[in-house]
């Protein structure tokens, strides 16, 4: 059975040393959280999966870093200083704050998102919402900016924001990137680090944080002179199937690329490779879908919007944990016109501003996701995670600690151990020791036992069926490379 509540899941997360809340002996702050010693093993596994598959797909898309700082006047040219904002609505009674949003979903269970104040205001009352606190009276809604200011320099004589995306980072880069990369396009800037919004009424745990993880790739290009390169790759993927919901529809259906003739390649291409990396590296398939946002819900920036959702339990239905952004030429123009220094490129004759399709990941919500749909409860709890994701690959265990087992085991721990993330447990009976690695989502367990010591072979364990097969040590290396790497199922060594 899957695990359906957020409470079984963040207790177990809390337990095992996976997520839970930040400054926990103070009573903790809501919207910031910590990763334990599980959880950031999980996290880091994640993100170089991400790093690769992304990079992978063009040898000019790079990473970089940029500082979690940015000046008032990147900001104020972006369009966040006037524009970043939600809906804040305060109760006359007991003075607690609320998501004019979140109030309107609460009661309708649609996505009201994309409602501006007026809207709220007006959908509030119509509803005669009250105060989920105290059931007062709610005041009017207003526009509340969600960024965090920081002073800079000694005196604070200059202003500036906790960045909310990574994005502008990378815009900042673009024209140095373009001489760098000796002006060949298209090109991909990508990054992954923390972002910041001072979230009104934080709820659902690390699904809306204040301090989060991002992981983004932009890709510039000029699409008059493009759209060629970009239809040659779509041919790679033509026959690729992936699971959409367009606008006006009430249900996904599982639709082959080469059948979608409305969005550009460049757009299909990119999509597609988002549903491939869920599906082979995140292993997710019929929970998932690439739901299209109407020009209502997007922002007025992106001329096409798809949202990646998946359905988890823990938090009652399909959530957003990416998305792909076609904003045209918008950031790279703002910028610009702010600084007074050129963002174009010579194309077809003249100087065009490039435009920009993005793919965006919350790192911290495809965690939560990995676990939401990965515990199991009933006559074991257990954790279902990607060999290539999972926080520890490989679990060694003696039998018991005597006659010669305990010094064996630790041999073929050390042998592992460079090879694949591999835990070395020798506390309490076999059975405990399956049933931890269970609950943790290691995948395969190896015990040495007395026959280790006779025939040089040992026993691995797979996590989902229990299964077990015997291998020879000289082997042993080899066989879980191939497992882990899904070169083979664990079936095809069962005899």
């Amino acid at each position: 059975m899957v695990m359906t509540t957020r409470e079984e899941l963040e207790s177990v997360c809390k337990r095992r040393g996976f997520i839970w809340q930040s400054s926990e002996i103070y009573g903790g702050e809501a919207g910031f959280y910590d990763y334990g010693h599980l959880g950031a093993r999980l996290k880091d596994s994640w993100e170089e999966q991400w790093k690769d598959f992304f990079l992978s797909l063009d040898q000019n898309y790079h990473l970089v870093y940029t500082p979690n700082i940015l000046p008032y006047r990147v900001l104020e040219s972006s369009g966040h200083v006037e524009h970043f904002s939600d809906v804040l609505i305060k109760c006359n009674r007991c003075g607690n704050s609320f998501r004019g949003d979140h109030l309107v979903e609460d009661v309708t269970g649609e996505s009201a998102e994309w409602m501006g104040k007026d809207e709220i205001k007006n959908k509030v009352e119509e509803l005669n919402i009250s105060c989920p606190d105290c059931k007062g009276d709610l005041g009017d809604a207003e526009d509340f900016n969600m960024m965090f200011e920081v002073d800079i320099g000694p005196k604070g004589e200059r202003k500036g924001f906790l960045r909310p995306e990574t994005a502008q980072g990378t815009y900042m880069n673009f024209p140095r990137e373009y001489r760098a990369l000796r002006r060949n396009m298209p090109f991909g800037l990508a990054t992954v680090g923390p972002a910041f919004r001072n979230e009104i009424s934080p709820r659902q745990g690390v699904y809306r944080m204040r301090e989060f993880q991002q992981a983004e790739l932009q890709i510039f290009f000029i699409p008059s002179i493009h759209d060629a390169l970009f239809e040659e790759r779509l041919e790679e993927v033509a026959y690729t199937e992936i699971p959409v919901m367009r606008t006006g529809d009430d249900m996904k259906k599982m639709i082959s690329v080469d059948e979608i003739k409305d969005l550009p390649a460049y757009y299909i291409y990119h999509l597609s490779k988002i549903y491939e990396f869920y599906k082979d590296i995140m292993e997710i398939e019929g929970d998932i879908r690439l739901r299209e946002l109407s020009s209502e819900e997007r922002a007025f920036y992106n001329k096409i919007h798809f949202d990646v959702e998946i359905n988890m339990k823990s938090l009652g239905g399909w959530k957003e944990v990416a998305g792909l952004h076609y904003r045209s030429d918008h950031d790279l123009s703002q910028h610009q016109e702010g600084s007074n220094k050129k963002m174009s490129v010579p194309a077809d004759g003249e100087r065009k501003v490039p435009h920009v399709i993005e793919l965006s990941f919350g790192v911290d919500r495809n965690i939560w996701a990995l676990l939401d749909l990965g515990y199991r409860t009933g006559d074991r709890d257990w954790l279902t995670i990607p060999d290539k994701l999972a926080p520890y690959q490989v679990a060694v265990f003696p039998l018991v600690r005597k006659d010669g087992l305990l010094e064996k085991s630790e041999e073929v721990f050390n042998k592992l151990n460079t090879k694949f993330r591999t835990f070395w447990d020798v506390s309490g009976s076999i059975g405990k020791r399956y049933a931890r690695q269970d609950e943790i989502g290691t995948p395969y367990c190896v015990t040495v036992d007395y026959d280790t010591m006779e025939e040089d072979s040992v026993t691995i364990r797979e996590i989902k069926t229990t299964e077990q097969i015997r291998v020879s040590i000289t082997q042993l290396e080899e066989i879980l490379q191939k497992l882990t790497e899904k070169e083979k199922l664990f079936d095809d060594y069962m005899g």
